[in-house]
């Protein structure tokens, strides 16, 4: 809906209750999907009602917030952890909406003066710090952990412990880092919008910026689609569909990503350690359950199972090629090849620098009776997965200036044939 000035200026009407809205609809978005995933999980088994408080801190983190662990086991006993992982599902259904709202009132305009564009996002911005707030306060609880009837049990009825664990969101951290979230989704809605309207001194950098910025968003939606329909698969051939579930409504992108930038030729180490396991497939975690650090590439999947994972190399040079070829047919015809694939490198490169920020896993949970380490795997454990960050943006720059190579010659060709001219 937009307005007109007394000067006859076209201006949206994009004020409190159209921000109130947006914010409101992502919030209840990410809460619900978070929620049916945590469902999924089981998280509802979880001891004294922490339910709420558990998608209320799975939100928080999907934004980039930090959930500290604590923990109490009196004195003849101590407790140990931290978690440091991102539900990109729950991430990427937040990134959608707010995206989506902050662009539909600017529809059907070329051009928006910046205090106009400023005040609109503005107001999204602290109705989106207040929501951050409200989250970070109630994503907060404490519960007891059981022993059991064994030797651990009798120790704890002996000296009197009962372990408690609890978790809180750091809750300035949380704000700051779910602001530069917001900002960064706002940037990358304006850079790959058609239609949103720009003050007239960044218009001249749309048709540069915008045919990058929109093949690497396509690149990783189509990546994720495809992990959703094998995931789909996965959970109607080989069993357990809930927890493929909650694998799909928690960390499909982390799988999808993942297996993006390993079909890259990118190294990640990692480490599974003790009850838990990886929200990811199977396999993962049995290349990753080692004593030590182990590898995850290309190289250590096809060894664990078979010649399988090579099509993440094909697929790979599939995806990259076509939103190279999308990408030059998008951009202007004087642009120059290889032009086209040094921005199709750039943006490989921070598309690939974006998930390793955002993929990592760290995990730890330990328990010690009388100052005696870690009491068995059902109450300790460990999940590694961290990337090998500059071999992983090298590859990235040479698949870029390769693909983006190709496309735009394949691009330039099929102007030729349609009788378009080039530079």
């Amino acid at each position: 809906m937009s307005a007109r000035t007394s000067s006859g200026r076209t201006v949206s009407r994009h004020g409190w209750a159209q921000a109130f809205v947006t914010v409101l609809g992502t919030v209840a978005a990410m809460g619900a999907v978070a929620a049916l995933g945590l469902w999924a999980a089981s998280a509802p088994d979880l001891p004294g009602g922490a339910f709420p408080q558990v998608v209320a801190a799975t939100v928080v983190t999907a934004v980039g917030g930090t959930v500290k662990l604590s923990g109490d086991a009196g004195g003849l006993a101590g407790t140990e952890g931290g978690l440091a992982v991102v539900p990109l599902s729950v991430t990427l259904t937040g990134a959608l909406i707010i995206g989506w709202g902050f662009l539909r009132p600017q529809r059907h305009r070329a051009v928006a003066d910046a205090p106009e564009l400023g005040g609109w996002a503005a107001r999204i911005a602290v109705l989106w710090l207040l929501a951050l707030l409200g989250l970070a306060l109630a994503a907060r609880h404490t519960f007891e952990i059981s022993l059991g009837d064994g030797p651990l049990g009798d120790l704890g009825d002996l000296f009197g412990f009962r372990p408690v664990v609890g978790f809180a969101a750091d809750v300035p951290l949380t704000v700051l880092i779910g602001l530069v979230w917001l900002a960064g989704v706002l940037l990358v809605s304006l850079a790959v919008s058609r239609d949103a309207p720009l003050p007239a001194g960044l218009s001249r950098f749309r048709a540069s910026v915008r045919p990058a910025a929109l093949a690497m968003v396509r690149l990783l939606l189509a990546a994720v689609v495809i992990a959703l329909v094998v995931a789909l698969v996965v959970a109607a051939t080989r069993g357990h569909p809930v927890e493929t579930f909650a694998v799909i409504l928690l960390g499909l992108p982390n799988v999808a990503w993942l297996a993006l930038t390993v079909g890259l030729g990118a190294t990640w180490d990692g480490r599974v350690e003790g009850p838990f396991g990886l929200p990811m497939p199977q396999v993962l975690d049995e290349v990753l359950r080692t004593p030590d650090v182990s590898e995850l590439n290309l190289g250590t999947l096809v060894e664990h199972d078979g010649g399988t994972w090579w099509w993440l190399l094909v697929g790979d040079a599939v995806l990259l090629l076509t939103v190279a070829f999308v990408m030059a047919a998008l951009s202007p015809p004087r642009v120059r090849v290889w032009q086209h694939a040094v921005r199709l490198a750039l943006a490989l490169a921070l598309t690939v620098l974006m998930i390793c920020l955002m993929v990592r896993i760290s995990a730890r949970l330990g328990l010690s009776v009388l100052g005696i380490g870690d009491l068995g795997e059902g109450f300790s454990g460990e999940v590694l997965l961290t990337p090998r960050l500059w071999s992983a943006l090298g590859l990235a720059l040479l698949w870029g200036l390769a693909a983006g190579f190709a496309g735009a010659s394949m691009a330039r060709a099929a102007r030729r044939r349609d009788g378009g001219t080039d530079p």
